[in-house]
């Protein structure tokens, strides 16, 4: 590769290559192949849910975006609020090795879930690793439970390790403020 050449490729290649790569890890957590899933995140990843609030609009803000943005309904550590998921590697392992035991009362039977991506966007491309936004929505029920629908929007930094992504930074902005379904195996 010359020094010229992008580190990823063309942008038309780049997009494919992780829309591609969200497609399968999709896949992988639709078919419950948690170990495969796990094995796309680096070790030092940081795994996070900000809580959504409800806040007034504030009418100082008034005529610029800054009002109604997205941003102020965000509660997470760095804000003093109170997150969903704040979850390392090991603790993302801890919930995928639950999934296997026969105790595992919450995911008895296993959920059945589909998850959508799209709207998949390169917001930046660094040496080795590709900052993205991405939105999914994901259909998850369970045999004598409700179905629920859940949507939102991922934040993701990918690392290109050995030829593949890896997660190393997800946060899952999603467009409820409550889940009311106990959800420890679920994986955004």
């Amino acid at each position: 590769m010359s020094a010229s050449e992008p580190m990823f490729g063309s942008d038309a290649l780049l997009q494919h290559r992780v829309e591609q790569w969200y497609y399968r890890e999709a896949r992988l957590l639709d078919n419950r192949q948690y170990q495969s899933w796990l094995a796309l995140c680096l070790p030092e990843i940081r795994y996070t849910m900000p809580g959504r609030g409800n806040p007034l609009v504030d009418n100082a803000e008034r005529g610029s975006e800054a009002m109604i943005s997205v941003e102020r309904e965000l509660e997470d550590v760095a804000s003093d609020g109170l997150p969903l998921r704040d979850e390392s590697f090991p603790y993302l392992a801890m919930r995928v090795e639950r999934s296997f035991k026969p105790n595992a009362w919450a995911e008895n039977p296993p959920a059945r879930t589909r998850r959508i991506v799209g709207n998949v966007e390169i917001v930046a491309n660094g040496e080795d690793r590709v900052s993205t936004l991405s939105n999914f929505l994901l259909y998850y029920t369970r045999p004598g439970s409700g179905e629920f629908v859940y949507a939102g929007q991922r934040r993701d930094t990918l690392a290109l390790v050995d030829g593949d992504f890896r997660i190393a930074s997800r946060e899952i902005v999603m467009d409820v403020s409550n889940i009311e379904l106990p959800t420890l195996g679920l994986f955004f």
